[in-house]
């Protein structure tokens, strides 16, 4: 066989993207994974830093209303399409009793706070966080203690929180000026249980038993709440995060309703190929634990469902030491908000079992939100956050996507291109989530649909910066902000032509009619 003929077949077998540097993108709406549960939109809000005093409350302050709640910081948590927020913590919740944060502040006792060294004043407790919710619209998730707490404390407080009869904590509600209850749904059995770092570590046996018990007795009291179990935090070598969530689910299988997963990233190393490449590992955490799920519901005839809760995600690398009290206050960049849509990439993929997700945190504290006591700015994460947000309730597709590919280390290759998408049957509206990983290239790509015709124009959101390294501070927080726009594409065969910019996140609206 001639040489020349050997190298055509071997090119006939090659995908277009390895011959051409092209990416395709193929739309099915028929073929769906799931609905984006809005509960993927959630936040955290942890005794922390400025987090809750100085971010979300501040008594006294002229940005505050008549209750000491920020009303910039509420006005900008509303922007951001929170949908779900969790408190009080954390590893602050394994140290944290309740009690403390009842009735009149002005007679509330201040803590030494064990967890980030600092001393808790408790002046924002169970009812003003709930008030909070409240207001904002939002869903309130507890984090019960299950480190240094008991059984009866976690449910002693959803007694006070939800029981409506004359009983001894519904009663103490009552005196503290809240008559009807709160109806809190969501409740965690404890935070990251499984780390040495955590106030009342356990092992996985010793975790599962008080878990167990604190579910059964919590539900005693309401059995409409949902329950988290608390996943594997400890991704560190030669910690045994399978055993510890193969253990949990096992026990607690008929009992809870989510398990937990967090994961916390950083651009350590100065390579924003490398650093943008960690949706990766977040794919193989969910896709494992979504095995063990299924595993633990085997052999049963009418399993609970179980769901993945992504309840701690976000970038935090700069801040990770002592700063003078662990404020935890990290400045994000360019890169850290296009990291933001790798994370929601993946929730989106795997919609049928991450049915709830909680940025951490919400304000100063690894946020997306800045406060002073004169004002705030928005920081870069914020705007890809408030925009993926627009798509909850729509169903994620399960698209076919062909892409140029890179390597990391040993692991196997990964396409430059990291793609979701959304649709919107009321409106017949497909959303492209497409973040381009790739430092230095534009890709090409073909983006075809299968089921219905094309419309040939796009809404174009599209967050690209020429500087990775450039942040916002007070004053000065418009420089990184997406671009929208409205284009025009040539549709032939159902099908157009796209050229995704080199690093940068866009998302396409693109109507398709019947």
């Amino acid at each position: 066989m001639k040489l020349t003929t050997r190298l055509t077949l071997a090119l006939l077998v090659l995908p277009a993207a390895a011959l051409y540097g092209q990416a395709r993108i193929k739309i099915d709406t028929d073929r769906v994974v799931g609905q984006v549960h809005p509960h993927l939109f959630g936040n955290f809000a942890e005794h922390l830093g400025r987090c809750i005093y100085g971010g979300i409350y501040e008594e006294g302050s002229p940005l505050a209303d008549k209750d000491g709640y920020r009303k910039d910081v509420m006005e900008a948590t509303r922007g951001l399409g929170v949908s779900l927020l969790r408190w009080p913590g954390g590893n602050f919740a394994s140290g944290y009793n309740w009690k403390d944060g009842i009735g009149p502040r002005d007679q509330r006792p201040a803590r030494a706070e064990h967890a980030w060294g600092g001393i808790e004043t408790n002046r924002f407790g169970t009812d003003e966080f709930l008030t909070y919710c409240e207001r904002l619209g939002v869903e309130p998730y507890v984090c019960i203690n299950a480190g240094l707490g008991t059984v009866e404390d976690a449910r002693n407080w959803v007694e006070y929180t939800n029981d409506s009869r004359n009983t001894y904590w519904a009663n103490a509600r009552r005196k503290n000026g809240r008559e009807k209850p709160y109806g809190v749904k969501y409740w965690g059995l404890g935070n990251e249980i499984d780390g040495p770092w955590q106030l009342g570590h356990k092992n996985a046996e010793d975790y599962s038993k008080f878990a167990l018990e604190a579910a059964k007795a919590m539900r005693r009291v309401d059995p409409s709440i949902k329950l988290i179990a608390s996943g594997s935090s400890n991704f560190r070598p030669g910690a045994d995060w399978i055993g510890w969530n193969r253990k949990v689910l096992d026990s607690l299988k008929t009992e809870v309703d989510y398990i937990s997963l967090h994961t916390y990233i950083g651009n350590q190393e100065n390579k924003l190929e490398s650093f943008l490449g960690f949706t990766q590992r977040v794919d193989h955490y969910i896709d494992v634990v979504d095995g063990l799920i299924k595993a633990a519901q085997s052999g049963q005839d009418s399993p609970n469902p179980i769901y993945i809760a992504y309840d701690e995600w976000n970038v935090w690398y700069r801040k990770r030491g002592p700063d003078k009290g662990n404020t935890l206050e990290e400045i994000y960049n360019f890169e850290d908000a296009l990291a933001m849509g790798g994370f929601f990439n993946s929730f989106f993929r795997h919609a049928h079992v991450v049915k709830m997700a909680n940025l951490a945190q919400l304000v100063n504290v690894i946020a997306p939100v800045f406060t002073n006591k004169s004002g705030m700015f928005l920081q870069p994460i914020y705007f890809p956050i408030a925009e993926y947000s627009k798509q909850g309730s729509n169903m994620a597709l399960d698209l076919l996507v062909s892409s140029p590919t890179y390597k990391i280390g040993n692991r196997a290759p990964i396409g430059y291109l990291d793609v979701s998408g959304t649709y919107n049957s009321k409106d017949r509206t497909v959303y492209l989530n497409v973040l381009n990983r790739s430092e230095s290239q534009d890709i090409a790509s073909r983006i075809d649909n299968v089921v219905g015709q094309m419309e040939g124009q796009l809404e174009v959101w599209e967050m690209n910066h020429p500087d990775l390294k450039a942040t916002h501070t007070f004053g000065d927080d418009r420089k990184v902000r997406p671009a929208t726009r409205t284009q025009s594409v040539s549709i032939a065969n159902n099908g157009f032509s796209y050229t995704f910019p080199k690093h940068s996140l866009t998302i396409l609206r693109l109507k398709v009619r019947s």
